[in-house]
């Protein structure tokens, strides 16, 4: 019947809305958030693609110069492999008892001689080498600082001093023997005193020339480690 239709539909709507709502709480997603995210990791990326093509040129340089190399080419100094830096702390003093921060020798290639402050006749002879390989090398002698770092308490003879102040003077360090030899070391039977060792200008060392060198031998190394070099090693520091 119509009365009892009508009766039932609005029960029924009286039901459903006495019945509690619900609500279905979903999470909002957070752009902030994502976009800091995304920014740190292209950042990330960015920077690391900064260090690599800052390391590309020297990478590269040495690559060429060390294996990418026709067959039969053979250096007459020994490359350091891995390269060794420079230990940041290296106590290092000028003879007048000054610290000296190591740093300060970077930015040039370095041809270093180490000794005794009494030189003896292997010391005289390095420093005559290095002396004379400088001079020798034209234009890019700009490019090659000359360092005698003093092992041991002793005062050089001033006669020394005077030689190897002639032309462009030799930066004379003192180090303590102990702390060197977590840098620098000899060839296996040698003593670090009877090698000369070339520093690139980041710091690391990274050849050492044999012991008694033929100055011709060891200029031809240097030689082409300036070329290889020359894409992003300037004079000056």
């Amino acid at each position: 019947m119509s009365g009892s239709n009508s009766s039932d539909r609005g029960a029924s709507v009286m039901t459903d809305k006495s019945d509690p709502l619900s609500f279905t709480v979903h999470s909002m997603p957070t752009p902030a958030l994502d976009g800091a995210a995304r920014r740190t990791s292209s950042g990330r990326w960015k920077m690391l693609m900064v260090l690599l093509v800052c390391a590309a040129p020297v990478v590269a340089s040495y690559l060429t110069y060390f294996v990418i190399r026709p067959e039969g080419r053979t250096n007459y100094s020994e490359l350091i492999q891995p390269l060794r830096p420079m230990p940041e702390k290296l106590p290092l003093v000028d003879l007048q008892g000054r610290a000296v921060d190591a740093a300060a020798l970077k930015g040039q290639w370095l041809l270093v001689v180490i000794s005794g402050g009494a030189c003896d006749g292997v010391c005289e002879r390095q420093l005559w080498i290095q002396r004379q390989l400088r001079e020798t090398l034209g234009r890019d002698k700009d490019r090659l600082d000359k360092v005698w770092l003093i092992s041991d308490a002793a005062v050089p003879r001033a006669q020394t001093l005077e030689a190897v102040s002639a032309g462009v003077p030799v930066t004379v360090l003192r180090v303590a023997p102990e702390a060197l030899a977590q840098w620098l070391a000899p060839a296996p039977g040698s003593m670090l005193e009877q090698h000369m060792v070339v520093i690139d200008p980041l710091g690391n060392w990274m050849m050492r020339a044999p012991a008694d060198p033929e100055p011709a031998k060891l200029k031809r190394d240097i030689e082409k480690l300036l070329r290889a070099s020359a894409g992003w090693d300037k004079a000056g520091r």
